[in-house]
Parts: structure tokens; sequence; C-alpha cells
């Protein structure tokens, strides 16, 4: 009778709706759903919690959370790693949500392989190996890693440093790390430079000790540094500066990082910046679409936001 579908007499409804409104009842939005074989929630598997998730991952939470509810839809976390196998099962298993969207994908994914098997729909943020088998959404990391090496090969750059993610995540094929480092090596030689690789932490401390490392080490030392890591990026600013290397008069400096990260320096980092509310926004869509017509192609959304010289990249030094 409350969900107005039985033909009930007046003095019934008004003698239940009493009763409703002195016990304080609510309908069930969820027993609702599930009666019509939809939950109206997305899954969104984070990175493990204990490694605390940083503002841009917060970032893109909050937009995948603002898109899904603009299509009256709810948004369950579930945090991966090994400790939370379990978290995961039961959202997948249990059919908890009606699809669900995967952060921080390595080409070989676990969870991928998971969810191709149930049959529930997803997307991925960022690509397998398998990267036609299913829907994603990812950053060309590639692609800007190549337009910066070759910007600074037209400055007259000719040896190059990548700062890259830890190599733990190399090892695990993290798909942003290994794309780098695969379009970094491949751009060095097209242009015929020397190009050196190193991995940082995702903390500031780390990047600072690698940028001291490429400064020392190398003889003679790199004329430009390319990073793909944001955590680290504030701790390559401060050796830079502690060595009294100014940039972009010494050396250049690009990375891949969000538009705050970047302006929040001085000078204004250059590079691209990362667009996570259109990243959230295209998962959101394209999961929806699969839930609601999966007959439709599976779709693919690579995203290559502009470069944005901002001051941190200028002509090799002359002493070079």
């Amino acid at each position: 009778m409350l969900s107005g579908k039985r033909q009930v007499s007046e003095a019934i409804r008004e003698r239940v709706m009493r009763v409703v409104e002195e016990s304080g009842y609510r309908p069930s939005a969820t027993a609702r759903a599930l009666a019509h074989g939809s939950t109206r929630t997305f899954g969104l598997v984070i990175p493990p919690t204990s490694e605390h998730l940083v503002v841009e991952q917060l970032r893109f939470v909050g937009a995948v959370a603002e898109a899904a509810a603009a299509h009256d839809h709810d948004v369950l976390l579930s945090p991966s790693g090994e400790a939370h196998e379990s978290t995961f099962d039961r959202m997948v298993g249990e059919r908890r949500v009606d699809g669900v969207i995967v952060m921080e994908t390595m080409l070989h994914d676990s969870r991928v392989a998971r969810l191709i098997e149930e049959g529930l729909p997803f997307v991925t943020i960022g690509r397998t190996g398998a990267e036609e088998a299913h829907s994603w959404v990812d950053l060309d990391y590639a692609g800007l890693v190549t337009e910066a090496v070759t910007r600074l090969a037209a400055l007259g750059h000719e040896r190059i440093a990548l700062i890259n993610r830890p190599q733990r995540l190399l090892d695990r094929e993290y798909g942003p790390a290994f794309r780098a480092l695969d379009a970094f090596e491949k751009a060095v030689v097209a242009h015929d430079l020397r190009g050196t690789t190193v991995c940082a932490e995702d903390e500031e401390e780390s990047g600072a000790e690698v940028t001291r490392r490429l400064l020392g080490a190398l003889v003679p030392p790199p004329t430009a540094i390319v990073t793909v890591n944001e955590r680290a990026l504030d701790g390559v600013v401060a050796a830079l500066r502690s060595a009294r290397v100014v940039v972009p008069r010494d050396l250049s400096l690009l990375a891949v990082t969000s538009e705050e990260h970047a302006r929040a320096h001085e000078p204004q980092i250059g590079g691209a910046d990362v667009p996570t509310t259109e990243m959230g926004r295209n998962a959101v869509e394209a999961l929806l679409r699969r839930v609601t017509h999966p007959e439709e192609p599976l779709a693919h959304v690579l995203l290559s936001p502009p470069f944005l010289p901002r001051g941190t990249e200028g002509p090799a030094p002359a002493s070079a």
C-alpha cells in the first residue's frame, strides 16, 4: 500500500499512515531499488587506506561521488589490497553495487579479472594490458612524457632525467609508471639524448634525495628534469633550491601534476595538469552506460591535457 500500487479504502489508508508517522518509519531506498533489480549504487575501489589517500586521490573520489549523485546514484568505497580482499569479494560477489570503478590499475590486475569473471559492469582508471576487453578512462602519460622530452630537446637540452613513481609500483606494472618509463626511454633515443631514470617514493623527502643524487652523482648533471611523481615534487623543488640551482636558468623542470600543485610554487611548474574532475565524470558516465546499455561499445577515454609552459622550462644553459 505504501508504494501506492494497491487500492485500499480511505479509512484504512489514513489509519496506516497515522501508524507510519507515529513510528517514524521511512521507506528503505535500498529495498526499493533491490525490488527493481538495482541498488542505484556504484562501487569505487580505492588504494589501501593504510597508504593514506592524498589530496589528488581525494579530489577524484569527490568527483566520482558528485557525478554519481547527479545521476541519482550513491558511491560505496572499497579499499583494495591483500588485507581488504574480503571487502572487495563481498561487494562484487553479493552484488551490493550495480557497477564498479577501479582506481590505480595495474597492467595485470586481479581485480579486473575477477570483475570480468563475475560479469559485473566496471570501468578502470588506467588501462590494463588487455585494454580492449573493458571500459577505461586514462591519462595519456606516454604522450605527455614524450611531449615533455620533445619540448626540452627543441630547447637544446641533451641530458634529461625522469623522476618516476616508486620502484615497487613499477615492479607491479602500475600503468602510469610503466608507460611513463617506456615513453621516456623511446623519446630520448628518438632525439639522440642522454636520459637518466630514477624512482622516488611518493613523499617529499624521497623526491629531495633522488634530486640530490641526480645533481651530485652524474657528471655532468642533467639540464632538465621531468617528473610524473606529484607527491615527490615538493622535495624536488626544495633540493634544487638548496643546491642553488635556479629554474629555468640552470635547469628546466616539467611535471604531470594537479593545477593547484603546479601553481603553488614560484615559479609555477610547467607541464600538464591532471584533469581529476573530468576523469571522475567520464568514469561515472561510462559506467552508467555499461549498466543501462551493455550492448553499446566499450568506452575508451584517453585524456591528454595541454602542456602549459608556466616558467620552468627554458633553453639549455650555455655552459652545458
